[in-house]
């Protein structure tokens, strides 16, 4: 049974956008951070946007401004609406969970950006 399920991705001009959805079981919905990470072919894997049960957000410098993170407490779901999208985000986006630490993965949606 997967706990953390990613939908929404696909391939997108550059300058688009897209919406990215991770619905997690009520267990990771209600405590800890919930987030969503990237990585691409060849690079380390890097923290898009985070969000905690509190509503409280943050974002990696490169996606800040552009990306938004929020929550859908019905639903248990975690969005991330990506706007302005360029090529060299194409990359697996996966949602995580964690405490101190991202310890818990779905097995993430890619994301092609064309140029």
């Amino acid at each position: 049974q997967a706990q953390l399920v990613e939908s929404g991705g696909g391939l997108v001009q550059a300058g688009g956008s897209l919406r990215l959805s991770c619905a997690a079981s009520g267990r990771f919905f209600s405590s800890g951070t919930l987030g969503w990470y990237r990585q691409a072919p060849g690079k380390q894997r890097e923290m898009v946007a985070q969000i905690t049960t509190s509503g409280a957000t943050h974002y990696g410098e490169s996606v800040e401004g552009r990306f938004t993170i929020s929550r859908d407490n019905g639903k248990h779901t975690v969005y991330l609406q990506m706007n302005s999208l360029k090529p060299e985000e194409t990359a697996v986006y996966s949602c995580g969970h964690g405490f101190f630490s991202i310890n818990t993965w779905g097995q993430g949606t890619p994301v092609t950006v064309s140029s």
